[in-house]
């Protein structure tokens, strides 16, 4: 892994404002960070754009300065705009992705046309939020906007995000709202805003309210989750997209849909990297992510020919086979591959089938007879080991090895390998099977096993049964009907090495991965009429040879950081064998830490737990706990919040409370409870 250099000889001197106010169409003010040429005003140059609610002015202030500072000293003026209602801007945060939030987007791109130091072309960048918001805007055409370049963003609010997987309710959904009821409860800096920053502040604590609820609310792919997704309109896309992920974060599929169909130039780029810009990967492979960048800009913006289209359509890190660590920290082994376009005309299925023994054949070999069916109730906790939907880089949120999980499913094996098979792309797998219960998941997991029979998890599909033909209108399954189903499981990557196996693995749980069902279910399935189909991809030997290499990872300098407390990150699996319980927790603890330059000190502290007690699917609960502070002199904010999601058989039941402190004294708190119908999930 390349360490990141922090350059100090960057081209272009440039000038920063701390702060900028643009305004908006009904009045409301979002502030702003500009990055800048020094002599911009004199020769003006093209904007590049990032759109969050993540506080520019403290907790983004590192990472921002080394981004945008890199590009405005390369020619671009860079702005950082706090969304309405975050940071030091305006106004209340109420939902994610609504139209307000792109009709901001466009006024700041009119504001930024008008600048007398900008040429009125402007590039949007951004990661996660920001690459989702980039998109979205790109979709309604403004005449300023000529590229984008979205990391760990996608296309489908439904399929694609924190909140469901194949129907089924995803945990980093309460995760992650439980991030935004604590981060949307923070006051604007009193130093940007002046004396209003307590009415501002208070604005937010009585607004902003419980996402959790209207997420919960809307369990199918409805009108709620089609809005702002560009999938229901790529041709809307004109810009050109830079597209980019990492096989540890959760927007993977996103990057080949986008490959497949935007009519508009688009390359895609896949590393080993979690949730994170690739010049920051923790996993191996970190690249020089800023100079792409830059290629990319250059080509869209200034008209420069940098090369960006003779480049493959597809970049990918090609994993080979590690041992199952859960610590993110660790290199993950592999090499470079390309693609000349996606689909590849390099990958092409092969069916591999479960037969009796549970044996997994591969293509070619000779059909048994018809074996009889197969059963599986798997326990409840199948899941624990599996780590986290989108892995954020700081913690062992990586799937741990499958062996722990594999005793309570069901597993077809296959020989040892003969020669090396690489697969890219969705594998999927056709099962037909039958449920004793009106509803029910089923989770396919594919494996490599080693030698030595440690087991390391591929790629992973849920499906909620119930959804087995319309995403918009479930229905419940039939008990002891056979029904056929197909489930897509995520795109990956994979080298499989001479004498490893291949596993499929098939559950009835993955708590706490995703909610459970209402009931314990047992799955009936009929191996014979089942399939795993695996895209491999041909050898090209000669792929290795005249591939651009990628420069090493590189940044501006960061403004300085005091470290007061340092941050931990853990993940605890606790089993009380008396009470028959099952805990998962999970410590994320940012620490305390000062930014001389403002003279701010900021606290960051969350911890989350899952809990299950024996095979009782009322049992199963999510809880979530968060604190952040803000210091300076004798002013000190203090929020906490509690997020607890419980459930029977027929209900949700949300459990929230959101305090805040001004000094020693307590001056909001609201207590949420919601009650959130099933409805066959």
């Amino acid at each position: 892994m390349a360490a990141l250099k922090t350059r100090r000889d960057l081209p272009q001197k440039i000038l920063t404002r701390e702060t900028v106010w643009i305004p908006m169409r009904d009045g409301c003010r979002l502030a702003a960070k500009l990055w800048r040429p020094r002599n911009a005003h004199q020769s003006p140059v093209p904007a590049i754009l990032e759109y969050i609610p993540y506080r520019r002015r403290d907790l983004r202030r590192q990472r921002d300065q080394a981004n945008h500072g890199y590009f405005a000293a390369h020619g671009y003026a860079c702005l950082s705009v706090d969304m309405r209602g975050s940071g030091d801007s305006e106004g209340v945060l109420e939902d994610e992705y609504l139209l307000q939030e792109q009709e901001d987007g466009e006024d700041i791109l009119d504001w930024l046309e008008v600048q007398p130091w900008c040429t009125g072309k402007v590039g949007m960048i951004g990661i996660s939020w920001g690459g989702f918001n980039a998109l979205q805007i790109a979709a309604r055409r403004p005449r300023q906007l000529k590229a984008v370049v979205a990391v760990a963003a996608t296309d489908d609010r439904y399929n694609d995000d924190v909140h469901y997987m194949g129907g089924c309710l995803l945990n980093d959904n309460l995760s992650w709202a439980a991030v935004m009821f604590s981060l949307n409860a923070l006051p604007p800096d009193p130093k940007v805003v002046g004396q209003r920053w307590r009415r501002m502040w208070h604005e937010r604590l009585d607004g902003s309210g419980l996402w959790l609820r209207q997420w919960m609310a809307h369990p199918v792919r409805d009108e709620y989750w089609r809005h702002a997704s560009v999938c229901e309109d790529y041709a809307a896309i004109e810009a050109p997209v830079l597209i980019v992920s990492g096989w540890a974060d959760g927007y993977t599929n996103p990057v080949f849909r986008l490959l497949e169909h935007l009519k508009s130039p688009v390359r895609g780029l896949v590393g080993p990297w979690s949730h994170v810009y690739p010049h920051l990967g923790r996993s191996g492979a970190s690249i020089g992510f800023l100079q792409e960048c830059l290629r990319w800009w250059d080509q869209w913006l200034k008209g420069e020919e940098t090369g960006v289209m003779e480049d493959p359509a597809l970049r990918i890190w090609m994993q080979t086979a590690s041992p199952p660590r859960a610590s993110s920290r660790t290199e993950r082994p592999g090499y470079w591959r390309t693609e000349p376009a996606w689909p590849s005309p390099n990958v092409a299925a092969q069916d591999w089938r479960p037969a009796p023994g549970k044996a997994l054949l591969p293509p070619g070999a000779e059909a048994p007879a018809a074996a009889r069916p197969l059963t599986v109730q798997s326990p409840l906790r199948v899941g624990l080991f599996a780590g986290k939907w989108c892995s954020y880089g700081a913690a062992p949120d990586h799937p741990y090895d499958q062996r722990d999980e594999d005793g309570g499913s069901l597993v077809f094996d296959s020989e040892p390998l003969e020669s090396a098979l690489e697969i890219l792309g969705a594998p999927s797998v056709e099962l037909t099977l039958a449920s004793d219960r009106p509803v029910a998941m089923v989770a396919l997991r594919l494996s490599d096993i080693a030698p030595d029979d440690k087991a390391t998890r591929v790629s992973y599909g849920l499906l909620n049964l119930c959804q087995r033909s319309s995403q918009a209108e479930p229905d419940p399954l039939e008990a002891g009907r056979r029904y056929q189903v197909r489930v897509p499981l995520k795109v990956c990557a994979h080298a499989f090495q001479p004498g490893n196996r291949i596993r499929l693995s098939v559950s009835t749980s993955y708590w706490p991965l995703a909610w459970t069902p209402p009931e314990p279910v047992r799955l009936t399935v009929w191996p014979a009429d089942s399939r795993l189909r695996l895209p491999v991809r041909s050898s090209r030997g000669e792929e290795a040879e005249g591939i651009r290499a990628f420069a090493g990872p590189e940044s501006a300098r960061a403004p300085a950081r005091e470290v007061v407390e340092p941050e931990h990150h853990n993940w605890w699996i606790h089993h009380d064998l008396a009470g028959e319980e099952s805990t998962l927790e999970v410590i994320a603890d940012e620490g305390t830490y000062r930014i001389p330059r403002i003279d701010l000190t900021v606290t960051q502290r969350a911890t989350e737990r899952y809990r299950s007690r024996g095979d009782d699917f009322t049992s199963p609960s999510g809880e979530v706990c968060t604190t952040r502070k803000l210091r300076r002199g004798d002013w000190q904010i203090t929020v906490e919040t509690r997020t607890l999601l419980t459930c029977d058989t027929e209900n949700f039941y949300i459990n929230a409370s959101l305090d805040a402190w001004e000094g020693k004294s307590r001056v909001f708190s609201r207590i949420f409870n919601e009650t959130i119908p099933r409805r066959l999930r």
